[in-house]
């Protein structure tokens, strides 16, 4: 049994919930904390807007813990949020980059920020529902894992963590699969054992992004969908509308598939090709983070490009000004720019960065 005082982010999911009850009963001192990040938008009636950090999530988040008995509280962090997600989210579309913006939430706001907030709230640890796992190897260093369950592990979207940061954070579901968090829920009778998840970006609920993006100002300037020599085959109403892979809502004619190879903003001009053309043998990545610094210039791994890619293996070669190249073994399709590269060691993240 513990004493430890640990601040749990809690979203008003199943996740957050159970790794409340579980470290309540571990003997730690729970106090449970919910972001509002955006501002809620109007809903159609009789529709319910699922989306995480919504009101609803917040009003969930607290009805577990005044089921748990522990302190809750609401942070306001709507200014920072806007300015290092949504702003950034903007930005890097306007740019003909695809970005994940959870993965930056997750460095600059919860385990960044909130992380502060923690230590001035006295506690030491903070605690997430993702499900990830840490292990501490025997010189104490600390390791970022993959979760247990291979199908809800959300190790790609931490790569960001540090060596210090994960000696101060714990993952209390990531030694489960998602039907014993279901379970756990149940029986500690928690009013959100029945919730389901959500799947969108939390700041677009209607999933619908290139409205959010013209909305806020990203301009419809129409140009040429062209093929890699240069022919044009169609037109477009702006690079932000498409990404790396896309082949349905083109509207190109064609004897065969057309898929977007790449977004030239230069030029506002979108590249289509066949899906052999989106193969490539490696990448460049910028603003490395390592949880250990690698030892070597060259070194094995396996690089996962997206969330639901099966990491790759491959040789990472490190350059300067932060950055690294990856050689694959194999072609891979759809690398896109602006999404993450994270490297493994089989479950152990070695770290990531921002593929270029």
């Amino acid at each position: 049994m513990t004493n430890k005082r640990v601040l749990i982010a809690m979203s008003g999911g199943v996740d957050s919930s159970v790794s409340a009850a579980l470290l309540q009963k571990q003997g730690y001192e729970v106090t449970g904390v919910s972001l509002q990040l955006y501002d809620p938008l109007p809903k159609e009636p009789g529709c319910r807007v699922k989306t995480c950090c919504s009101l609803d999530d917040v009003m969930d988040a607290g009805r577990v813990a005044r089921k748990l008995g522990i302190p809750f509280e609401v942070l306001d962090m709507r200014a920072e949020f806007r300015q290092l997600v949504i702003d950034y989210f903007i930005a890097e579309y306007a740019a003909g980059r695809t970005p994940n913006p959870c993965i930056r939430c997750n460095e600059l706001i919860k385990f960044d920020l909130l992380l502060q907030k923690a230590k001035a709230m006295g506690a030491e640890l903070l605690a997430t529902g993702h499900y990830a796992r840490i292990e501490t190897d025997d010189s104490g260093r600390r390791w970022l894992l993959q979760g247990l369950d291979p199908a809800k592990d959300q190790s790609y979207f931490l790569f960001t963590l540090t060596q210090e940061q994960l000696q101060q954070v714990v993952f209390p579901v990531g030694l489960l699969e998602k039907t014993e968090v279901r379970k756990l829920a149940a029986k500690f009778e928690l009013p959100v054992a029945q919730k389901h998840e959500s799947q969108e970006i939390c700041f677009i609920p209607d999933n619908d992004y290139v409205q959010f993006l013209e909305t806020h100002g990203v301009g419809q300037l129409p140009g040429e969908i062209v093929t890699k020599d240069g022919t044009v085959v169609g037109r477009h109403a702006g690079v932000h509308r498409y990404t790396i892979g896309q082949r349905k809502g083109l509207g190109i004619a064609w004897p065969h598939p057309l898929h977007v190879s790449a977004i030239d903003t230069g030029n506002n001009r979108i590249i289509v090709g066949s899906h052999a053309e989106l193969a490539t043998t490696s990448l460049t990545a910028s603003q490395a983070t390592w949880s250990v610094p690698p030892q070597t210039a060259e070194f094995r791994a396996s690089c996962r490009i997206r969330y639901r890619h099966k990491p790759a293996p491959c040789t990472v070669v490190m350059l300067s000004d932060n950055r690294f190249k990856v050689e694959f073994d194999e072609p891979q399709t759809s690398v896109t720019p602006g999404q993450a590269a994270v490297l493994y060691d089989g479950a152990r993240v070695l770290g990531g960065g921002w593929i270029e």
